[in-house]
């Protein structure tokens, strides 16, 4: 099968295998063509406490007249970390003007986590994520950003699978054709739930949380994710090889001292 060419329009940290860092390696590995878009750059993890970022928007208006004038396209694009509600109206008009060429569009709707939105997140911004969301084929955020998204409340306690299906359903409502909910509590059993369009199938796959904590691992499960839906497989079933693999590296790298770079994905790319 030839290889899909994929874009990553994400940011770029310095210091840190998060992001664009830690999904490039990955999907190079998995035998993908990877190209990539920073939305910032970011000098270090954030988990330091102190960070210098750069917003790309001027960058990125700028680069996509070019991009067109030279015919340059893409099979998959792949959006997380996006910096301004101005700059995610640009990037939204991209993917919705590549989608019509065919073109499939993954967005990770990075906003916040732990029932709370990341510092700098505003209300403005999960509204404009939304618009976002309207042109995916396939998005995956987790339970605190799926109730921001579609106006539910947090519940630590967590949510019963009738709800999460719910909660599935008002994400699609958005616009997205597919979607996943990581981090949830279901049941009382930690788990990832989803719905596959092409099957009308809703599912829920539970794991073991590993009681470690590594900035990028959402990154790496999204990267693992999309390598193996690039590569002809189904939902479900590239949701689990992600689940699996990303464990793997947590329990190879939990004993790391300095945990906030993140995991160093280089080395392990054979546990893939």
């Amino acid at each position: 099968m030839k290889k899909k060419q994929i874009l990553l329009i994400n940011d770029l940290a310095g210091y840190g295998k998060v992001a664009t860092a830690a999904m490039l390696p990955i999907l190079s590995y998995m035998g993908h063509p990877v190209y990539n878009l920073p939305t910032a750059l970011v000098s270090n993890t954030l988990d330091y406490g102190k960070f210098n970022i750069l917003d790309t928007t001027d960058y990125i208006q700028g680069v996509f007249p070019v991009w067109k004038e030279l015919g340059f396209s893409f099979d998959a694009i792949a959006t997380g970390f996006i910096a301004s509600v101005k700059q995610s109206k640009i990037i939204a008009a991209y993917c919705r003007e590549q989608a019509q060429n065919g073109t499939t569009i993954f967005v990770d709707p990075i906003m916040g986590d732990e029932g709370k939105l990341y510092n700098g997140v505003t209300m403005e911004a999960v509204c404009s994520m939304r618009e976002m969301i309207s042109v995916a084929d396939l998005i995956f955020p987790n339970y605190t950003e799926a109730c921001y998204l579609t106006e539910n409340p947090y519940r630590k306690e967590g949510i019963s699978q009738q709800e999460a299906c719910s909660l599935l359903d008002q994400l699609r409502q958005i616009g997205t054709r597919s979607a996943l909910i990581t981090s949830l509590l279901v049941d009382g059993q930690h788990a990832v739930v989803g719905y596959n369009h092409v099957d009308n199938e809703y599912f829920m796959l539970p794991y073991e949380e590993i009681p470690v904590h590594f900035p990028g691992t959402g990154d790496m499960f999204s990267a693992i994710l999309i390598g193996h839906l690039l590569s002809g497989q189904p939902l479900k079933h590239s949701t689990r090889e992600a689940m699996d693999a990303l464990s793997r590296l947590i329990e190879h790298n939990k004993d790391n001292e300095d945990k906030n770079r993140g995991i160093p994905v280089e080395n392990w790319l054979s546990l893939l």
